[in-house]
């Protein structure tokens, strides 16, 4: 990251960006990138602790971010994040919507009403409250980005991922065409991240995770993040509408860690 002193500027130089599952996998790796590029970062997430060491790496590199608990599945919670983001940092410029959570049952028979309406409340009703409660202060300052990290499984979906995690990165992604239909041509640029299996910690609470090879070829958070940043700092004339980002290797392959690809032939 940039350290203030040298006199570099960033492309988000005096823009907020607030990114929600801040505290690890891609929503971590997203933060600092944006913090690296000029941005006030805010750190969204459930767990304090983990958020103040996001925080913590932020101001060592010279960065700015704060951090702020938050349920962002509940409407009350969003309207006070917003409020006090728009104190603390400035009007939001840049959304990240990462928070999501995964299903536990993956055969719709023993799926109950519970799991589904939080699976689909974390990935799909936060989406539409963080994005209510930021598109006045866009629409007002001329313009913003809104990114949302949907997932392969709004168009592959499988039981892995489960009913309502697919359903509901379906219905992200279809939100965020919504808000471009509605106000591109008021700046507000609305872009869907479909990812691929992602190296991350939630990989672990799987019945059964995945071996150090399978996971040695997937994407890693840091690929997802460098598709953000990309999308957060095109100029404003510009819109990455959706972008796929996916392992090369197949789920077939098996890889080492740390081996190289054969080259092609």
């Amino acid at each position: 990251m940039g350290d203030p002193d040298r006199g570099r500027t960033g492309p988000l130089d005096g823009k907020t960006a607030l990114v929600t599952g801040a505290g690890t996998g891609i929503g971590r790796a997203t933060a600092l990138m944006l913090a690296e590029e000029g941005a006030t970062v805010v750190l969204v997430g459930r767990r304090p602790h983990v958020l103040a060491e996001v925080a913590a790496v932020v101001a060592d590199a010279g960065g700015r971010a704060v951090a702020r608990p938050a349920h962002v599945e509940d409407a009350d919670e969003v309207g006070e994040l917003i409020r006090w983001t728009r104190d603390t940092a400035g009007p939001v410029d840049v959304l990240v919507n990462n928070a999501g959570a995964a299903g536990r049952v993956g055969d719709v028979r023993r799926l109950g009403e519970d799991e589904w309406h939080a699976v689909v409340d974390v990935n799909l009703t936060a989406v539409y409250l963080l994005t209510r409660a930021v598109l006045p202060d866009m629409l007002e300052r001329g313009g913003g980005s809104i990114i949302t990290i949907s997932s392969l499984a709004a168009v592959r979906p499988t039981p892995l991922g489960g009913a309502p995690y697919g359903a509901a990165k379906a219905g992200v992604r279809n939100f965020m065409a919504y808000l471009r239909n509605t106000y591109r041509d008021d700046l507000v640029r609305a872009t869907c991240v479909l990812p691929g299996e992602v190296d991350t910690p939630v990989l672990d609470s799987r019945p059964e995770p995945p071996s150090a090879e399978r996971r040695a070829a997937m994407v890693r958070p840091e690929d997802v993040a460098r598709a953000v940043l990309l999308c957060a700092t095109l100029p404003a004339r510009t819109v990455v509408e959706e972008l796929v980002i996916a392992p090369t290797r197949s789920a077939r392959t098996e890889v080492r860690p740390g081996s190289e690809p054969p080259r092609p032939s």
